[in-house]
């Protein structure tokens, strides 16, 4: 019973941005910690628009069947996204090959932090939701 409370399409997509903004963190820690390492090539988290593919809000996609309620007939699974660590090596910043730009992963760090709060907050709100329902009468 709890399991069909909590393994909503809701709590699923929350977790895995959770996940993928806690990878984002990680990736950018390193770039910022490898600001001054010769030939080192920065990286990225992709994973924002897999989960619109998946979800079938790619504009590229056209109309698409959508789910109103978690108990309707599910729609035919696209492949499921998962954050995925992506190497830009096109670029180079410096002399030395290196492609990290101080400034520009310090503002993704501000922005990755506002992401994962807004995240926590939801699902925070989510929780709630749920406590509600089931404490109410």
């Amino acid at each position: 019973m709890l399991d069909q409370i909590f393994n909503t399409s809701t709590m699923d997509y929350l977790s895995r941005g959770m996940s993928a903004a806690n990878l984002r963190h990680e990736v950018i820690s390193n770039n910022i910690a490898n600001v001054n390492t010769p030939k080192f090539k920065k990286s990225d988290v992709v994973f924002e628009s897999l989960l619109a593919k998946e979800m079938g809000l790619d504009k590229k996609l056209g109309l698409e069947m959508v789910r109103t309620h978690d108990r309707h007939l599910p729609i035919p699974m696209r492949e499921r996204a998962e954050a995925t660590v992506v190497m830009d090596e096109s670029t180079t910043m410096r002399t030395d090959k290196n492609n990290v730009d101080i400034d520009k992963e310090m503002a993704n760090m501000a922005k990755n932090q506002i992401y994962y709060n807004a995240m926590t907050k939801e699902m925070g709100s989510f929780i709630q939701k749920l406590k509600t329902t089931i404490t109410s009468k």
